[in-house]
């Protein structure tokens, strides 16, 4: 059995959502709907906005040329196809709304090409509850890049989904128990502070 959440201070939190943008969310994730990972999200954020907390929402994009992709030699890349106009518009239910912080990055990880790091500690934020689209891929390389930047990582299991059931569930049953806490919505919304 997992220890209890302590209070989380709003005030000392941010709630990163990592890709829950049209052309991501659009996909069939699992082993959670990309749909309820939205409407949990979206519980989140409303409940952050609400205590005075910090919302800061990720989006991935690139620029018309495609100049700021990368094209490295893989194994099993990627392939993005031809992009919608609307692709890396985050979809309404997430915002953004009036205070959140908006980020784009150009890679799997937030805080690598942006100044995510910077927002935060400005704002003396502590702690960092996360989820989005894809567990082990934007949501993994964001976590780990967090806890490398000594921040307390809250993981909202079920405001996160995966391409995969197995990807994520390596992600939460083996990666994430050992870089941070990893809790549902409900104990989340529980314990988050005015």
């Amino acid at each position: 059995m997992l220890p209890e959440l302590s209070k989380i201070a709003a005030n000392k939190a941010a709630l990163v959502l990592i890709d829950l943008q049209r052309g991501i969310v659009e996909r069939d994730c699992l082993p959670y709907p990309s749909a309820q990972v939205v409407q949990n999200a979206a519980r989140l954020a409303d409940r952050f906005r609400q205590a005075g907390g910090t919302v800061a929402l990720v989006h991935v994009s690139f620029s018309a040329d495609g100049g700021d992709m990368l094209k490295l030699p893989v194994d099993q890349g990627m392939t993005m196809g031809t992009l919608p106009a609307s692709w890396d518009e985050f979809v309404p239910e997430i915002g953004p709304k009036s205070n959140d912080l908006v980020f784009t990055k150009h890679n799997w990880g937030a805080f690598y090409g942006t100044d995510l790091d910077l927002q935060l500690r400005r704002r003396g934020i502590s702690t960092i509850v996360l989820g989005g689209i894809a567990t082990n891929i934007g949501v993994e390389s964001t976590a780990r890049q967090a806890h490398e930047r000594n921040y307390q990582v809250i993981f909202a299991e079920d405001a996160m989904t995966d391409l995969t059931e197995a990807g994520h569930r390596h992600a939460v049953d083996v990666v994430f128990p050992r870089i941070g806490r990893v809790r549902n919505v409900e104990t989340i919304l529980a314990a988050l502070a005015d």
